[in-house]
Parts: structure tokens; sequence; C-alpha cells
């Protein structure tokens, strides 16, 4: 059995100037009819426009709503014309359709792309949907981190590249940006590493007196001093601190440029990024880093100074315990560590700078990234030399 309800609609356009009959007319229809095989047939004709809908609108809710029908069909195949209002009504119909099947036949290429600009398909919102699926989360975290060790590994590759480059011709390196990249993110950083290195100093003679004051041996507070900030601390603290004031710094810098395209502009002259932006800054870390690392350390042992005065014990002491117990090789360790942990800082920095995409917050989010990752690296870094130290008795 099948019943079938129409709805029409018939427009007239304004008279134009000169004639005195009106334009054709044009004219909207829906045609309802309920099949035997469970399926809601909807038959669309005419023009589908803003003007037509009006009152078409409402009757294909209706039938929709009244239908107990499993699957509706729509039927464009008498459209002659649909414009962004008619894709807003299949949307409509297609959404109250619900759970429901729904199938568009004889839909032209054109009203199908008008339906995705008005409202995207039901698979483009399942998909939305699934991003929640902690699976699919998953694996686009796994491809995700996979995409940034892949830009990681190239970028350290053409780094490695034009400093290869650089040493055969040393002329193609400009060694002004370098020296003023390392006088900007150097001495502009003395004042707060001397001041966290003091403090440091202090805190940690202070934390052990505790401890040690209970067994009398409040006299090695300058042996574990002297180690922990030669070996550990003084490279580690110095790279973290050029890591949040300069590491970031060269993300803005260079996310500012490639918001502003300019490092599109350098490729297309010929000019590598790499060369020009990325080898002095890096260059300039590698050097900045240890030498912070040494001034953190003098200001660090001059707090624990003020602490073994602060215990009447004399500063002759102090000099003599620190000198027995850190050695040249743990500087000379500590030193190496900074130089890595400076190439890390900078190169992670620059890596983030050139990776910024579009939008206002481009440059803030890879100034962001770029003190995250550094940390992250520096961290990870340095857990590596501590078990290798430990396996050469160093």
């Amino acid at each position: 059995m099948r019943r079938s309800l129409g709805y029409s609609t018939q427009m007239v356009a304004p008279a134009q100037p000169g004639r005195t009959d009106p334009a054709p007319m044009r004219s909207a229809e829906l045609r309802v009819a309920e099949a035997t095989d469970d399926t809601l047939q909807v038959a669309l004709a005419g023009h589908l426009d803003s003007r037509a809908l009006e009152q078409l609108w409402q009757a294909g809710m209706r039938a929709i709503e009244r239908s107990g029908a499993r699957r509706v069909r729509v039927d464009l195949g008498d459209v002659s014309y649909c414009d962004a209002a008619g894709a807003r009504f299949l949307v409509a119909l297609r959404d109250l359709a619900g759970s429901r099947g729904f199938e568009l036949a004889a839909a032209s290429e054109q009203t199908l792309r008008l339906m995705e600009l008005v409202a995207p398909s039901p698979r483009s919102r399942t998909e939305s949907r699934s991003r929640w699926d902690p699976i699919s989360a998953l694996g686009r975290l796994a491809v995700q981190q996979l995409s940034e060790l892949w830009q990681l590994i190239a970028f350290t590759g053409e780094f490695c590249v034009m400093l290869a480059r650089c040493c055969v011709k040393p002329r193609e390196l400009r060694f002004r940006d370098v020296i003023r990249v390392a006088e900007s993110a150097g001495v502009g950083a003395i004042p707060i590493v001397l001041l966290i290195g003091f403090l440091l100093g202090l805190i940690l003679s202070f934390q052990s007196a505790i401890p040690m004051r209970r067994f009398g041996a409040q006299a090695f507070i300058a042996d574990l001093l002297g180690i922990s900030l030669l070996r550990e601390l003084g490279p580690l603290m110095a790279s973290i601190l050029l890591a949040a004031r300069s590491g970031s710094a060269f993300a803005a810098e260079l996310g500012t440029m490639r918001v502003n395209e300019e490092i599109d502009a350098l490729t297309t002259m010929g000019l590598e990024p790499v060369r020009f932006l990325v080898l002095p800054r890096v260059l300039a870390a590698l050097l900045v880093v240890p030498t912070l690392a040494l001034l953190l350390n003098v200001a660090g042992l001059t707090g624990g100074a003020v602490v073994y005065l602060s215990l009447d014990l004399p500063v002759s002491t102090f000099l003599s315990r620190v000198s027995d117990a850190a050695t040249v090789g743990d500087m000379l360790g500590g030193l190496f560590k900074g130089c890595v942990f400076g190439t890390l800082v900078g190169g992670i920095g620059c890596l983030r700078g050139l990776q910024a995409g579009g939008g206002a917050g481009a440059v803030g989010e890879a100034a962001t990234r770029s003190v995250v990752s550094a940390i992250i690296l520096i961290t990870i870094t340095d857990g590596i030399f501590a078990v290798l130290f430990y396996n050469l008795g160093i």
C-alpha cells in the first residue's frame, strides 16, 4: 500500500522594465509518499531558494516527523536550482532523519558541496566524535610523535651538514651574528644566573647542614656542594635558565619570521635559513651555557661559604674541602654537559620557531613548545650522562 501527500508553492518574479507581463513563474514542489519497503519517499522539484522554502520547510519537517518509516529517501531529480537555503533545508531533513537511514538521489555535485559548506556530513561528525576515542587518540599521538621525531632528525642532519660546510669554509659562517647572539643571550643572563646560583648554594648548604649536624659532619657540606654544583647543578640550571630566557626568544624570533614569510623569502632567494638563522644561534648557545655554568658554580660556592661562616667554620676549610672533593675532571665533565645542553637549547628553540604555523597565537605557542621540549630533552640527556659516567667510573 502506498499513500502520498504533495505540497507546492509558486512564485512570480517582478515585472521587468519595458514589459507589461510578469516574468515566468518559478515554482517549488514537495511530494511525500510512503512505499511498501518502509521507506519514506520525498521528491523535490523546481526552484529551491529562500522564498520558495518559506512554505515547504515546515511541510517537509512535519512529513518526516509523522512518518514511522525506517528510511528516508529524498529525490532531487526534478530540482532545477538550489542555493544555500535549499542546501540548508536538505541538511535539516538529514538531521531530522537522525538514526534512520537517509539517502539523496540525483543530487548534483554543486548541491553536495553546498551541503558540506552549510553543515558537515554525518560521517564528518562521526569522525569528529571519534577523536575522543582512546584508541584513535593513541594512534594520532603516536603518528604525531613519529612526525616530530622525523622533523627533529631532518633538522639535525641539515644542521650538521651546514656546520661541516662552515668548518671547511669558515667564511660562510657569520661570526658577527654569533657574537651578537652570544652577547644578548649571555651577558643579559649573568645577573639572574648569579642570583640563582648564590641562592641555590645557600639553600643546599642550609638544608644539608641539618642532617649533618646530627653526626657532627658539618664540615662535609663543602664536599656535597662542590660535587653537586660542578658535576650536575651548574650546567643543568644554566641550561634551563637559558632555555627559559633565550631559547624561547629564538623560537619567537624565527616564529615571527615564519609568520611574516621572511623565511620563505630567504628560501626563494636561494639562501639557507639554517645557515643564516639557526647556526649562529646554536653556536652562541653552545658557547654561552658553559660560561654561565662557571659563573653559577662560583656564585653557588660563594653562597655555601656564607653558610660556612654562619656555622662558625673558617672559609679556608671550605675551600680546602671543595678542592679535595671536586676534581678537575668533575669540572670538565660539567662543562661538557653544558656544551651539549646549550646545543639542545639553541637547536630546539630554532626548530620550534621554524615549525610555527599561521595565526596570532603561533609565535607564543612556538615559544612555549621550545621551553617545554628543551627542558625535557635536557633532563633525558642528563640521565643518559649520569648512567654513562657511572659505568665509566668518572
